[in-house]
């Protein structure tokens, strides 16, 4: 970079540099020639007598001064530029990466000529992050992230149009340990080639695993029985319980739709007569029933009611034996997770509430669902204090995933989605860096604000 600087009490002339050569703009001669030298030397022939400026091109130099302007080096990338220029021993500054037209330097102290010569290409972004990103999960990140492995994971799949994405995250630590895009639908053989890879990365790493804790999906029990042997399969409470929570309501649902059909067919207008009259009250008694079973519908499947919603819940039920048993039985099933109890006795309960459901002939067709061996699955957390019940761990990472699909990236490929990934994954690790550092910032400013005070 050349700097030139101007003086008020100086008279100034102007060149014009195109990409062929250079010509004086008055009179004032200058030359420039070759001699034995380290850089260039421009000398300009003044009233006073001549002025020379250097300036860092290798092997060119200036002899004496003659009335002729002759051609220079041609160094100016730019098509074409206007430079003012003062008679003056002119004072300058070098700067190895310029790739600017000529800009105008704030102030009235001079100019500021950008783009004597082209630098090097810059390096920043000719590489793409996500690249390092992958390179750096399997290697760096993998040894952290396993150095404190719990033994417990969660494992789930997650699909983005075409594309599957398969999670293994620590269900301790909440850290995602490992992770597959494919471009179909997976089946069993593919769940089986994933977990043997990870099979393989704990075998590297001299860990066990103890338990893995899957959603109601039909694609882990048999490949975890093939790659993990005997370890412990948690099916996710949460999954079970909403499942059960569904037949509940559609079984709400449906006797919405029995009292519907127990209305007495009214012709328009107002009611006359006494058999019409007590239709259309009957009719309204049905209607306001059925509008308080959807609107109360949530304290069937509520955990826990207050002394107010039994009440609200008895009225609503008020001749609805059906109804009642719903909520009962709704009751038992949060009884069947409880901690304090262990998985035979939870079993037995199970047992025991199967035996109750198959007396009401209506609601055995609806509730199904209590009678699938993933509930059983689901108690298995009972025996091992240590074995999460749930996969949040995994569920988070999925959420986390679908925010980034609408806010980062639009255009989706197999490639690019293992690369967002892995850059999530590598911010995860500068994330718990900074946060550790803007704790200790927060404690010192803390400590000298007391002493301060």
């Amino acid at each position: 970079m050349l700097r030139t600087y101007l003086n008020q009490g100086l008279f100034n002339t102007t060149a014009t540099l195109n990409t062929d050569s250079v010509h004086a703009a008055t009179t004032v001669p200058t030359a420039f020639a070759s001699a034995p030298a380290g850089c260039m030397t421009w000398e300009t022939l003044l009233p006073d007598g001549p002025a020379t400026c250097l300036l860092p091109i290798r092997n060119i130099t200036a002899l004496n001064a003659t009335a002729i302007s002759t051609q220079t080096w041609r160094i100016w990338p730019c098509p074409e530029a206007i430079i003012p220029t003062v008679w003056w021993a002119w004072r300058c500054g070098w700067l190895s990466k310029t790739a600017c037209r000529t800009g105008r330097h704030p102030g009235i102290y001079g100019e500021t000529t950008e783009s004597l010569c082209p630098g090097l290409r810059f390096r920043t972004g000719s590489r793409q992050r996500g690249k390092k990103a992958e390179s750096f999960i399997q290697t760096k990140y993998l040894d952290d992230a396993l150095s404190d492995f719990s033994g417990y994971i969660a494992a789930d799949e997650l699909y983005d149009g075409p594309f599957c994405v398969l999670f293994i995250v620590d269900n301790h630590k909440f850290r995602r340990l490992y992770y597959e895009v494919l471009d179909h639908n997976p089946n069993n053989e593919d769940i089986t080639r994933f977990f043997q890879r990870f099979k393989q990365i704990l075998d590297s790493h001299v860990l066990q695993l103890f338990g893995i804790t899957t959603d109601g999906s039909p694609l882990y029990p048999e490949p975890i029985g093939t790659v993990f042997g005997q370890v412990e399969h948690q099916i996710c409470e949460f999954h079970i319980i909403k499942e059960i929570i569904m037949v509940i309501l559609k079984a709400i649902a449906q006797a919405r739709k029995r009292l519907k059909r127990q209305k007495t067919r009214c012709s328009r207008g107002r009611p006359s007569g006494t058999k019409a009259i007590q239709a259309a009250r009957k009719n309204k008694r049905i209607q306001s029933k059925v509008a308080n079973l959807f609107e109360n519908r949530y304290l069937f499947v509520k955990h826990s009611l207050t002394a107010r919603e039994k009440n609200i819940l008895q009225g609503v039920t008020r001749g609805l034996p059906p109804m009642r048993a719903l909520r009962a039985i709704m009751d038992e099933v949060y009884c069947l997770f409880d901690r304090r109890c262990r998985m035979d006795t939870a079993l037995e309960k199970l047992a025991h509430l199967r035996r109750r459901i198959r007396r009401f002939r209506g609601l055995a067709r609806t509730l199904k669902k209590l009678f699938s061996p993933n509930l059983e699955k689901s108690l298995t957390f009972l025996d091992d204090s240590l074995l999460p019940a749930t996969s949040n761990a995994v569920e988070r990472v999925n959420r986390r995933h679908r925010k980034m699909q609408k806010s980062i990236y639009r255009v989706r490929t197999r490639e690019h989605i293992s690369q967002r990934i892995a850059v999530d994954m590598q911010r995860d690790v500068y994330i718990v860096r900074q946060n550790c550092t803007i704790r200790m910032l927060h404690r010192s400013r803390t400590g000298i604000m007391r002493k301060a005070g």
